[in-house]
């Protein structure tokens, strides 16, 4: 495997240097080409993601192939802009003269994709480096088989292989991927498997982009419409069967509403599945035994209120809910990844706060709150890659949002711009003219240090 591996990167390097994917013309052509397989290869990739995480229709189109198809089309429109050079102002000391910055791609880039969104968490990288103008080595995850076959066979049968290629397997796969030289690394997917990425990155002075998850708070006021924010959260959680990084991962409710949000939060996951989740054509599945015992293990000793059973030869797990009196328990110590939604009570806003603070930096936090004074607050005191006020999920849906994590629940952004210039190495150009040459920066110095230091705030 590690001959082929290398042959598939020299190949790689070859079709960069020739100079192929660099023209604007190119990127579109290679944007549109996938656009157009993702549309003739829906029922395909449908058929995967049922396969693999019993994803219902609806929910597969629109997290996995219409978010895409819809990102290409932002893209492919906006790319004209984001490719010209960026003219910047020049000191006066350099002048005349033009300074300007230009975007190039970095070359032959790496992607590690995840299993919970298999087709989406593959190639919405892999557009982003597309449309920088590099070439794409995209390893699926072996956690999803039939996703990854069909991604293998998708951009087999629509790209050249020097630009674009998939390389199935498992964890000794991604090994031998990850001891190659990639002029850049894109990882979504754990923060243990991320350190190892960084790890290896830092061998090669490989620049990287670790895309991780963590425990999304969902802080929810007193003053809220309850039935409409258990709807949004249950949603949220729910969707994919909680195998999402930006779910909320546990709920710190004001105390004087819990019940009620509870009780709402049961009327909501009926509305949404039935009486009887398991049978609903609504609900994804986990994505294998193991990870469904995981999450059966952490339900050990607990009393949900709401769900709490499961069938693992079928990777059923219910929607649930736990009440927790304490931070301390382990189903707070690791994010959950899956359909269980621990729910604490805070008396007041300076209580939650620390509470937040006092935990890693997560991926995403949601605000539950009609107070202005509130929701400033804790933009301010908080940290997280991304807030959502009075909803889910949502965020990540807006390209004009960098997506994305910090500290431990990730570095870098994508989606949309910021997507395309995470691929991209930012270089700076300036151009001077002979025309004039100022000797004060010259030896010798004969300016006094007085006179220097008021004119070179004119200077610089």
């Amino acid at each position: 495997m590690t001959d082929r591996i290398s042959e598939i990167i020299s190949g790689q390097r070859e079709y960069f240097a020739s100079g192929k994917t660099r023209p604007p013309a190119e990127r579109w052509a290679a944007l549109r080409a996938l656009r157009s397989a993702l549309v003739e290869r829906e029922p395909e990739l449908l058929a995967a993601l049922a396969e693999d995480l019993a994803k219902p229709a609806a929910e597969a189109y629109l997290s996995e192939i219409g978010l895409l198809v819809r990102e290409i089309d932002y893209v492919l429109k906006r790319l004209p802009l984001w490719i010209r050079p960026r003219r910047v102002r020049t000191p006066l000391l350099s002048r005349p003269g033009s300074s300007r910055i230009i975007f190039e791609p970095y070359g032959v880039v790496l992607v590690i994709a995840p299993w919970n969104y298999p087709i989406q968490l593959s190639l919405s990288p892999l557009l982003a480096a597309l449309a920088a103008g590099n070439c794409v080595v995209l390893k699926p995850s072996e956690n999803a088989p039939a996703s990854s076959r069909a991604l293998a066979r998708l951009l087999h049968e629509t790209f050249d292989p020097g630009l674009v290629k998939t390389v199935e397997g498992g964890s000794d796969t991604a090994r031998e991927l990850l001891g190659e030289k990639f002029d850049y690394i894109f990882y979504t997917g754990s923060k243990r498997v991320g350190k190892l990425v960084l790890k290896a990155a830092a061998e090669n002075l490989t620049p990287a982009t670790l895309e991780l998850g963590g425990k999304n708070p969902c802080l929810v006021d007193r003053d809220i419409p309850v039935k409409t924010a258990a709807r949004r959260i249950a949603w949220g959680k729910f969707f994919n069967a909680g195998q999402t990084c930006v779910a909320p991962d546990y709920l710190l409710v004001h105390r004087e509403v819990r019940d009620e949000l509870t009780a709402a939060l049961r009327e909501a996951i009926e509305e949404f599945y039935g009486p009887e989740p398991e049978k609903s054509p609504d609900y994804a599945r986990i994505v294998n035994r193991d990870h469904h015992r995981r999450l059966a293990g952490m339900l050990q000793g607990l009393r949900p209120v709401i769900g709490g059973g499961g069938d693992e030869s079928r990777r059923y797990l219910a929607p649930t809910v736990v009440p927790l009196d304490s931070t301390e328990h382990p189903l707070m110590e690791e994010e959950i990844f899956g359909p269980i939604l621990p729910v604490l009570a805070y008396r007041d806003l300076e209580e939650a706060l620390a509470l937040i603070a006092g935990r890693p930096r997560p991926l995403a936090l949601y605000l539950f709150s009609r107070d202005r004074r509130l929701r400033r607050r804790v933009l301010r005191e908080t940290s997280s890659g991304s807030v959502c006020v009075n909803d889910t999920v949502s965020q990540i849906i807006n390209p004009e949002l960098p997506f994305g994590g910090v500290g431990e629940s990730g570095m870098g952004a994508y989606h949309g711009q910021a997507g395309f210039e995470t691929f991209s190495h930012k270089k700076s150009v300036m151009v001077r003219s002979f025309r004039f040459d100022l000797k004060l920066r010259y030896p010798p110095y004969r300016s006094p240090l007085k006179v220097l230091r008021k004119i070179t705030r004119f200077l610089f």
